[in-house]
């Protein structure tokens, strides 16, 4: 008897890769493409605000020039992600897009150039939909500022996305982007791709110019911008077309990128962190950790639970590290008009500052008087903490937590700043991770798991993402 494929995924749930082959094709129309995201864009945007700044009648010209490539012959010569939507972190820079962050002082501003990243993903065919929202001065958690307004969670608007690239997560968590960039300091893009469900990858440090982000990548030393996808498939190929050196970055070098495809889970060691966090993981959180755990040891992984207590110090070695680098929070607010020489931080409402904002610059003043011995001392316990944690992970990889609780209410992370320790910690250790969706819980809100692995080891966490995706399913989307 005849064996028939199974039918393809509708449009707004194929991987990028695989939307890609099928505009080159001309099985489907880059202009269908692009109206199919469009739409699922437009019907939830009232509900997530998850889109800053929209360019969509320029997408659908742009879609139309791809469909006349092809329907001339050249869909062969086509860059690998001709016609594909994607959408950008409004911080990271697009020529002709507003890129102030949320700091009203900005919110005039539109960029002259384009980041280094972008370029490089829109060279490679991407069309661009909109750019979205962050935390303001993308210093938190909840993308919420002044000029954009607030952006909601994708599967439940009384919580948040996450930040600072809440709205990537959002747009790529509710079905209107395959693909996207983000950028992540201390959790920015895992956060809002485990509170939406989707794919986050933070890049080994070095791989990926930060030139073109606003913030000024000067402040952090943390910050890496990175992808976004709906499907696992996608990661490696977004990380390798945007990674690689460039002229205005020395510390960025030529990417040595490993193939997922190389990779073997077979015999793979696996560690699964235990007593790591200062606060209470969730039961559902930790079943659902041991349960990526099981799927790698039926796919032949050695898998070992190791306890990690000093990983819970990483948000204040982080904290440390970050107030001792650069110009100040304030500094930066000063140069861009956004406060005055005066201004002082209230945690009152009103004005033109999230109360996240002014409660960071309030912080940030106390911090100034720590001793100078004593920001030394954290510091060295910083690159200690680093060694002890890549040695941990080894050739293998790390599972962990990517925050001890399912996506928070609205409002619920405002002066608590230690519920970022989960993510800060591979930031401080100087690791790539990746954030892989497990599926939901009860109340349909999004599981995951973070898997890091060594330095410029990228491919290896991405291939034990696409692994826990064959198994337990990887991105749901959302029901309306």
């Amino acid at each position: 008897m005849a064996t028939t494929a199974p039918p393809q995924p509708g449009i707004t749930q194929r991987s990028a890769v695989v939307l890609a082959s099928a505009i080159r094709s001309g099985e489907v129309g880059a202009r269908d493409v692009v109206e199919a995201h469009l739409e699922v864009l437009e019907r939830a945007q009232p509900r997530i605000n998850a889109i800053a700044a929209a360019r969509y009648e320029e997408a659908r010209h742009e879609a139309d020039a791809v469909d006349a490539a092809v329907a001339a012959g050249g869909g062969g010569e086509l860059p690998p992600l001709a016609g594909v939507p994607c959408t950008i972190k409004e911080s990271i820079a697009v020529r002709g897009m507003p890129n102030c962050a949320g700091v009203v002082a900005r919110r005039e501003f539109r960029s002259t150039q384009t980041a280094p990243a972008s370029q490089r993903l829109l060279d490679a065919g991407a069309i661009l939909l909109g750019v979205t929202n962050t935390a303001e001065f993308c210093a938190w958690l909840e993308s919420e500022n002044r000029v954009y307004g607030r952006t909601s969670n994708a599967y439940d608007r009384r919580r948040i996305a996450g930040g600072s690239s809440g709205g990537e997560g959002a747009a790529v968590g509710c079905g209107g982007s395959p693909i996207g960039l983000g950028a992540d300091s201390g959790g920015s893009i895992r956060i809002p791709a485990f509170f939406n469900g989707v794919f986050g990858h933070r890049p080994s440090p070095g791989l990926v110019p930060n030139a073109g982000h606003f913030p000024t990548a000067e402040k952090d030393p943390f910050l890496t911008i990175g992808p976004l996808a709906r499907r696992a498939e996608d990661l490696m190929p977004l990380l390798g077309i945007i990674a690689g050196a460039d002229q205005h970055e020395s510390c960025v070098g030529q990417a040595q990128l490993g193939a997922p495809a190389d990779v073997s889970v077979d015999d793979l060691r696996v560690v699964v962190s235990d007593e790591s966090e200062l606060l209470p993981v969730s039961r559902e959180l930790y079943l659902a950790q041991e349960r990526a755990a099981d799927a790698l040891a039926v796919a032949g992984a050695r898998v070992e639970h190791r306890s990690m207590h000093s990983m819970r110090r990483a948000f204040w070695l982080y904290l440390t590290a970050l107030s001792d680098s650069g110009p100040s929070v304030r500094e930066l607010l000063l140069a861009e008009g956004a406060v005055s020489p005066s201004w002082r931080a209230s945690p009152r409402p009103g004005g033109p500052h999230t109360v996240a904002t002014r409660l960071l610059l309030a912080g940030e003043a106390i911090s100034a008087h720590m001793p100078s011995r004593t920001t030394r001392r954290v510091l060295a316990a910083g690159r200690a903490f680093a060694a002890e944690v890549e040695a941990t992970v080894g050739s293998g990889v790390m599972l962990h937590i990517p925050h001890c609780r399912v996506a928070p209410r609205h409002g619920r992370t405002v002066g608590r700043p230690w519920v970022l320790n989960p993510t800060a910690a591979f930031s401080v250790a100087g690791l790539p991770a990746t954030q892989v969706p497990l599926g939901l819980n009860a109340r349909k809100l999004p599981l995951g798991v973070q898997v890091a692995a060594g330095p410029n080891r990228d491919h290896l966490a991405i291939a034990v993402a696409l692994e826990l995706e064959r198994a337990l399913g990887g991105w749901v989307p959302p029901s309306d």
